[in-house]
């Protein structure tokens, strides 16, 4: 597994620069992808100096579901936070305990969710979408159905994700086709009424058409993203759905 990381260029790439690359091409890009010691005890680690610091802010949050990704289970983070407060002091203990129980649980309940949404469907949910996660509100998921002929892969969101507003672009022909097979979701073209969707439902989506597609905010969804074929196809990634558009829905 590698590591990357955009968060430096993302949130301050055009203010300090400097410590962007840093942060994103030699904190996370070198460092964490050293292999003298396994990820899992690096996440270990980078939890207890946190703990130790004093930090209990959305950095802490981060590690601690980098740890639980990478291995770590409740019982070994409550005996690591346990063990850890004996040396650094119990408020501290206290403090991570009420941040990693929060990790934990929901993971669990996002498990288990993900299982029953998996069951209702024989197509795979796949990887995390890492790829084009900058271009998700939330975790999307990514599973290949065909990678020959005609690409065809199956998109999951967890509850509230959505892609960003974009458009796919063609000289001729082009555009995709969303084909619902599980949950509930939307989609939405600039200027119209998002439409509700479910399994069955599909999606003709010409190209040119600035729209988004994702799921509803107490459902996970998926749905199997046919592209069509064109000539000189491309897309072109949009500002996100604000939280006041997608609240409305």
């Amino acid at each position: 597994m590698t590591i990357k990381q955009t968060a430096g260029r993302d949130q301050l790439g055009k203010f300090a620069p400097q410590f962007a690359h840093f942060n994103d091409d030699i904190l996370f890009a070198e460092n964490w992808n050293n292999n003298d010691i396994d990820l899992k005890t690096r996440c270990v680690i980078t939890v207890v100096a946190l703990m130790s610091s004093g930090i209990t802010d959305s950095s802490l949050k981060y590690h601690l579901e980098n740890a639980k990704k990478n291995g770590v289970s409740r019982a070994e983070i409550a005996a690591i936070i346990t063990h850890t407060a004996f040396y650094v002091g119990w408020p501290k203990g206290w403090a991570v305990f009420n941040m990693a129980k929060e990790v934990w649980n929901e993971n669990e309940n996002a498990g288990t969710e993900k299982a029953r949404h998996s069951a209702q469907m024989i197509f795979p949910i796949g990887e995390p979408n890492n790829a084009f996660a900058k271009f998700f509100t939330g975790q999307s998921y990514l599973a290949p159905v065909s990678t020959e002929q005609v690409s065809i892969y199956n998109v999951t969101f967890e509850p509230g994700c959505r892609n960003n507003w974009h458009i796919h672009h063609a000289e001729s022909g082009g555009g995709q086709i969303l084909v619902c097979v599980a949950g509930k979701g939307y989609y939405q073209e600039w200027g119209k009424p998002a439409q509700k969707l479910s399994a069955g439902d599909v999606v003709n989506i010409p190209a040119k058409v600035k729209h988004w597609h994702g799921a509803a905010k107490d459902s996970w969804f998926s749905h199997l993203a046919v592209e069509v074929p064109g000539e000189n196809c491309s897309n072109e990634w949009l500002e996100p759905v604000s939280d006041e558009t997608y609240s409305l829905l």
